[in-house]
């Protein structure tokens, strides 16, 4: 299976070049892949990618499922499993495509935790903007909610990159796509005195980072490093809902949309392509106006 491993490396180079995938999109399909080679030789017992068949993927998928995998991990390997062997069909590593008429299962449809508005509130209060790291935290936080914007994004942020007299943020989403995103006065403020104080003091002597958003030791903050401040802010603000790093983005979303704003521009803040992904959001406010209604109305 040396072929195999050969045009999985060929396979990523392309993803991370040609179509410019996210680093934790190349890592899933990376750890998918994997995975799945790794079954084909032991179990399968399989000599050439070349010799896969219908059957093989199945029994993998049969196997994913009974190791106990949900639905939307099985989704997501089938996905990964089925752009590789087009990927070796063209380039004619295989002479045929074992993933054809493969069905995609059943995706059950879970709606995302979503803050209210007193709960945003709550959240901004706490970090202490006295000290450089407080700015910083207040500025991330008010960013994503302002913005909708996903944390890789924003961690991806160049200081050049907000705006503060146009009124706007400039971001790289998925694809490498740039869109432009404006900012209300609380964020765009936030901005402002984090860049113009907070950000210098968490910045080495001779540190030349671009980077807007940088920790303690003055480099760019990770995506794990927001999440655990996330957590604490959260926990602070007695907040109980199950968060995730998304939860700013989808709150933002929900509250533009229970507010009139028309899905088209929800969907270009977001930057989905489609927008049957973005409608999702129009689901999540039915279901506050159901909960305010049932808690609320005296006959309810």
């Amino acid at each position: 299976m040396k072929q195999a491993w050969d045009a999985l490396a060929d396979y990523l180079h392309f993803l991370r070049v040609e179509r410019q995938l996210a680093d934790n999109t190349l890592t899933s399909y990376e750890r998918d892949l994997k995975s799945y080679l790794v079954y084909l030789k032991e179990v399968e017992q399989l000599e050439s990618i070349g010799r896969v068949e219908r059957v093989h993927i199945l029994n993998y998928l049969k196997h994913l499922r009974e190791s106990s995998k949900t639905t939307r991990t099985i989704a997501r390997h089938i996905s990964s499993i089925r752009s590789f062997h087009q990927f070796l069909v063209r380039e004619r590593v295989a002479d045929h495509d074992p993933t054809v008429h493969l069905e995609m299962p059943q995706m059950e449809k879970k709606l995302p935790n979503v803050l209210s508005v007193e709960e945003v509130n709550a959240l901004l209060e706490v970090p202490d903007t006295a000290k450089p790291n407080g700015s910083r935290d207040l500025a991330m936080l008010e960013l994503l909610y302002a913005s909708g914007m996903r944390v890789s994004e924003c961690i991806g942020l160049d200081a050049g990159d907000v705006h503060l007299t146009m009124g706007f943020v400039k971001c790289t989403g998925k694809g490498g796509k740039e869109r432009i995103i404006p900012l209300g006065q609380a964020a765009l403020r936030a901005c402002q005195d984090y860049m113009e104080d907070g950000r210098f003091k968490l910045l080495k002597p001779g540190s030349r980072t671009d980077a807007l958003f940088v920790n303690q030791r003055g480099s760019r903050l990770t995506r794990q490093g927001f999440w655990k401040l996330l957590k604490h802010y959260a926990q602070k603000a007695g907040i109980q809902k199950e968060l995730t790093p998304h939860t700013l983005r989808h709150s933002f979303a929900t509250h533009l949309i229970e507010n009139g704003a028309d899905l088209r521009s929800v969907q270009e803040m977001l930057g989905h392509a489609d927008i049957s992904t973005t409608q999702i959001y129009t689901h999540v406010s039915k279901t506050r106006l159901k909960d305010v209604y049932a808690q609320f109305h005296p006959r309810a």
